[in-house]
């Protein structure tokens, strides 16, 4: 990672200052491969139940929304990728990214009339929620990371993401586990007076 570190709200207010520069020049094309697909998959089966042409309309609507606006999305996830400290950058587009993407999303399929409209946003944020942190933390390691020098071919990203996957499943009970022994070993042993 070639840029240095920088506090959460240094990258809000960067992002604020130069929209155009951190969501339109450094649109990450990355994402916009990747989440149309899957967000149209999740509304084309949460509104199965209305029919199937329903269901395809939704996943039409769902594509042509997230195609330009998946590059935006991960871009603003990229940008918090360098901000310290980890949880706070986690958090901030754990909010960030749902409250404007699936308000705008909610407002799309209102309008073109989706029978599933609930379940398809419950679905669709639970999905945000897993994905957004899963790609702040595949970033951070120099995966889905697109412009500049550290960004690493698709190719290589493709053959990066199984461990990825693997490393981000494990990163909670690791941590856990961790916190749980430094407590453990931080805690002073009751002494067993001799009587």
């Amino acid at each position: 990672m070639s840029a240095a570190r920088v506090s959460v709200a240094g990258v809000t207010l960067d992002v604020v200052k130069h929209p155009f520069e951190y969501l339109i020049r450094r649109w990450n094309w990355k994402s916009a491969a990747f989440s149309p697909v899957i967000r149209a998959l999740i509304f084309f089966f949460t509104n199965l139940t209305a029919g199937w042409r329903a269901a395809l309309a939704a996943a039409l609507v769902e594509l042509l929304y997230r195609g330009p606006t998946a590059g935006v999305y991960g871009a603003l996830t990229q940008a918090y990728r360098q901000a310290e400290p980890p949880w706070a950058a986690g958090l901030t587009v754990m909010v960030l990214l749902p409250l404007v993407s699936h308000s705008i999303e909610a407002v799309v399929h209102f309008l073109r009339g989706t029978p599933k409209l609930g379940t398809s946003i419950f679905a669709s944020v639970c999905f945000t929620a897993t994905s957004t942190l899963f790609n702040l933390y595949a970033m951070r390691r120099g995966v889905l990371v697109t412009g500049g020098s550290d960004a690493a071919s698709m190719g290589s990203d493709l053959r990066r993401i199984p461990i990825m996957i693997a490393m981000f499943i494990a990163a909670g009970p690791l941590a856990i586990f961790r916190a749980v022994r430094k407590l453990g070993i931080a805690r002073p042993r009751p002494q067993i007076s001799a009587s």
